[in-house]
């Protein structure tokens, strides 16, 4: 089964909508979905580049709502990191610094790994 992702009146077709990509709003709609999982955030620590980080999997937010939170854990633990898929990375070991963040925040958290 074939799906049209190129029409020379429109230009690039999205393979969902089937409209034009200037028209498609799935984008939007994807990002305002919540990740699905188990309901239980898990932070862990790893390494990098033989440097600690801390990651944390699992957050049922949507992607403006999970960019806002990683600002905020990074000024309470005064480091740099970075949101983007899902996953929540901060520079350094401050697992137990998010643990009670998130859980002041009203998430069931629990450590994970070694």
């Amino acid at each position: 089964m074939s799906r049209l992702v190129y029409d020379t009146a429109h230009g690039r077709m999205c393979p969902r909508c089937r409209k034009p990509q200037a028209k498609c709003r799935c984008a939007e709609d994807f990002a305002r979905q919540r990740p699905a999982g188990d309901g239980v955030v898990r932070v862990r620590r790893e390494l990098r580049n033989g440097k600690p980080v801390t990651v944390v999997h699992g957050l049922p937010l949507a992607a403006a709502e999970l960019q806002e939170l990683a600002g905020r854990l990074k000024a309470a633990c005064g480091s740099g990191g970075t949101a983007k898929d899902g996953v929540l990375t901060l520079q350094g070991d401050h697992r137990e610094r998010v643990v009670e963040f998130l859980q002041a925040a009203g998430h069931t958290v629990k450590l994970a790994g070694g």
